[in-house]
């Protein structure tokens, strides 16, 4: 394979195994604050040891997710040295909150929650779980935000990359770089909250259901039942409200494309014909871009249109409205997109079915569908890991999709100074796509295919090694369970 793909297969990878963690911890810290708040407010003693144990789930998790998302920062370096030219100024500000504001607020105060048993009062405790659970979602904040710029660029502009009092030139061509003019417009860029929301609800899904399912493996085997059933109930009302809440999310996110993302849409829905009416939504169906059609499958004639647009007559961009080399590949962002909304049907199902059987006092009687919850985690990973790849494939062949701007005009021409992957793309409707950074530009020019291939195979292994850790100490640790001190009340703050 040549250099481009193994360096974009490398990332992927990393990213796959290492995206396994933050969600989990985003979505365990609500679920720890849920059960330190009725611990503080002088619930039973179950209480006390679902904190306990859950607390000590959630550190193993931040160890490993933190561990596994160190080499993604190396591979800017690496792989992708002109890329990191190219959105340094944006990244290095976005990163640097994130470890200012976020990293150290929540392992500052993770090593209360872990070490402050019997050494801080009750009150002090709930206070380190909430500003733990905030130092997540703080950090989340600032990788979508970097991520989101990448998607939907706003608050800066392209200027030349400057070395020793002049332009910096490579194979003579005039090297670019974004730099922020507005850090506010950059933030809260067109993508921004709507992404935002979506990954944190996709967290609280995957943390709700990861709760559940071992909780239920205890209720299963009849054991530590108090501390599992409130555990299974709180984490039950997060996941119930936080996936039917992915469906609303969603479909803003499904306007925004078609406003922002034109292609990446027409991608992800299997539309290759701009037509005259209203686009059809293809439930299902397998995209064949050589011929430009998908094949087989079911169409809901109007559908897309109206859910894009709101009502069934409007046309919707299809991928023939660009050019070849601006289309990304429909395959992947199709299909992951599809089961990514298939896993959140799934998780909807399964909470509503628990809830009513909750209300009615048989779920925990229930076998089979505790039976169902044990193994439901896996489809809540997959859903979010669906949604990744949906919007990063989508968004091929750009690293850095194009600004959108509607009523603009202009031919398709290479920026001034030559940079090849500055561009101007007319759209259908008058509007432009302007200065995006296709993904190829942004490789870097001494790294070569066996190399990166070395890399991918060692990482692999050491990947291989810490999931092997981390599996054999969850297994640990669930199989013993919370101990049974764990359940007593925790001493006052000492003087």
């Amino acid at each position: 394979m040549d250099v481009l793909t193994l360096s974009r297969l490398q990332f992927a990878l990393t990213v796959m195994f290492h995206y396994l963690f933050p969600p989990l911890t985003i979505g365990m810290g609500v679920v720890l604050v849920y059960l330190s708040w009725n611990r503080w407010r002088g619930g039973d003693a179950a209480y006390d040891a679902a904190a306990r144990f859950w607390t000590r789930i959630y550190a193993l998790n931040f160890s490993v997710g933190v561990a596994s998302g160190i080499v993604m920062e190396f591979q800017f370096g690496t792989n992708w040295a002109s890329y990191s030219r190219f959105v340094g100024d944006v990244f290095g500000s976005a990163l640097a909150a994130e470890g200012i504001f976020a990293f150290f607020l929540e392992s500052g105060f993770l090593a209360v929650l872990v070490f402050g048993w019997n050494r801080v009062s009750r009150g002090t405790h709930f206070l380190a779980t909430v500003m733990v659970a905030l130092g997540s979602i703080f950090s989340s904040i600032w990788i979508v935000v970097a991520n989101c710029w990448q998607q939907t660029p706003a608050g800066s502009k392209i200027v030349p990359l400057l070395r020793d009092g002049g332009p910096f030139v490579v194979d003579g061509q005039v090297q670019m770089r974004a730099e922020i003019d507005d850090f506010w417009a950059m933030v809260f860029n067109p993508s921004t909250i709507d992404r935002l929301v979506h990954v944190w609800l996709g967290a609280f899904v995957l943390g709700g259901f990861f709760t559940m399912s071992i909780a239920a493996w205890y209720l299963l085997r009849g054991r530590h039942e108090g501390f599992a059933r409130r555990s299974f109930r709180g984490a039950l009302v997060l996941a119930s409200v936080a996936s039917i809440l992915l469906l609303v999310s969603g479909h803003e996110q499904a306007s925004l494309l078609a406003e922002e993302q034109p292609a990446k849409l027409a991608a992800m829905e299997g539309h290759y014909e701009t037509g005259e009416a209203g686009a059809g939504l293809v439930l299902f169906g397998w995209p064949d871009d050589e011929a430009g059609r998908m094949r087989g499958g079911l169409v809901l004639p109007g559908m897309l249109s109206y859910l894009v647009h709101g009502d069934d007559e409007r046309p919707v961009l299809g991928l023939d409205a660009f050019r070849p080399e601006h289309r990304p590949k429909s395959l992947i962002p199709f299909l992951s997109y599809r089961l990514m909304i298939g896993c959140g049907l799934f998780a909807i199902a399964l909470c509503l079915t628990a809830l009513w059987l909750l209300r009615g006092g048989r779920l925990y009687r229930t076998r089979w569908l505790l039976r169902l919850f044990v193994i439901a985690v896996i489809p809540a990973v997959v859903g979010n890991q669906a949604g990744w790849a949906a919007s990063e494939t989508g968004r091929q062949p750009w690293i850095v999709h194009p600004r959108v701007e509607r009523g603009a005009t202009g031919e398709v021409a290479r920026d001034a100074e030559g940079f090849v992957a500055y561009e101007r793309v007319t759209l259908p409707d008058g509007g432009a796509m302007i200065a995006g950074l296709r993904t190829d530009a942004g490789l870097s020019r001494a790294v070569r295919s066996e190399q990166v291939l070395s890399s991918i195979l060692l990482f692999g292994f050491i990947y291989f090694l810490l999931a092997a850790v981390w599996i054999y100490v969850l297994h640990q640790k669930i199989s013993h369970g919370p101990d049974d001190r764990d359940a007593a009340p925790m001493a006052e703050a000492r003087a």
